[in-house]
């Protein structure tokens, strides 16, 4: 090939690389994301958890209603997705999704994209409250630590369970509160060398397109407020030599 040739071929081999280039960046979900305590990133993405490549994927289960518990859109087509698991559970009573409930799970393959499911019990619908999304939080920080889980992802998923009792992204914003406050615990106690050493390196909210600007403004808000909380607290070992 002669170097006029060679140059062309390369133009246009550059010029097609670029448009797939383009096409994966027009395709991939919208996603943004700010800076957390101890080199953590938070993000909030558009994307569902049938989707989501995560490590540990968290979901809100609201308590089982005998009278049959509600699954709309995303939560519909991740229970179809695993074949009934959730519904067969909650309606066997096995997992009733009683406050601070947890149940973890490894997706069969060819099911959804997370590696493990985390499942959260956040108690009667009519008792849903912000503090209770923040407990909820805390719990996925800690038992994300004790899985050894890098990247992890979150969906309340109680507009999916028919729940409109809290603003979705004061919801997510009261998560992360109580995520990032365990998660700082959790760090001082590898520290201290009470629990072994482990870095959760990302936190991904989920929202759907209705949601998702007005739940990244109150995310970062909160981790804005939750940084100056955990830069506040003490540093005195917990206990004394």
């Amino acid at each position: 090939m002669d170097p006029t040739q060679l140059t062309k071929w390369f133009s246009r081999s550059l010029i097609a690389l670029l448009a797939l280039a383009s096409l994966a960046l027009a395709d991939a979900p919208a996603e943004k994301s700010v800076s957390a305590p101890h080199a953590q990133t938070v993000s909030v993405k558009m994307i569902g958890p049938v989707t989501q490549t995560t490590d540990l994927q968290i979901i809100c289960i609201l308590k089982h209603d005998p009278a049959g518990d509600k699954y709309i859109e995303a939560m519909d087509d991740f229970n179809q997705k695993l074949h009934g698991f959730l519904s067969g559970l909650r309606d066997r009573g096995e997992f009733t999704g009683e406050l601070g409930e947890t149940l973890l799970f490894t997706p069969p393959a060819n099911t959804v994209a997370p590696t493990r499911v985390l499942l959260v019990g956040i108690g009667d619908e009519s008792g849903i409250t912000l503090d209770k999304l923040k407990l909820v939080g805390g719990i996925a920080a800690r038992e994300a630590v004790r899985v050894n889980a890098s990247r992890v992802s979150f969906v309340p998923a109680l507009r999916d369970q028919g729940s409109v009792r809290v603003d979705v992204g004061q919801g997510d914003a009261a998560f992360v509160t109580g995520w990032i406050l365990a998660y700082d615990t959790e760090k001082k106690l590898q520290d201290q060398q009470f629990t072994p050493s482990f870095e959760v390196s990302s936190l991904t909210i989920q929202a759907g397109p209705t949601f998702y600007d007005g739940a990244f403004a109150k995310v970062a808000a909160a981790v804005q407020t939750a940084t100056v909380t955990v830069q506040d607290r003490s540093t005195v070992p917990y206990a004394s030599k």
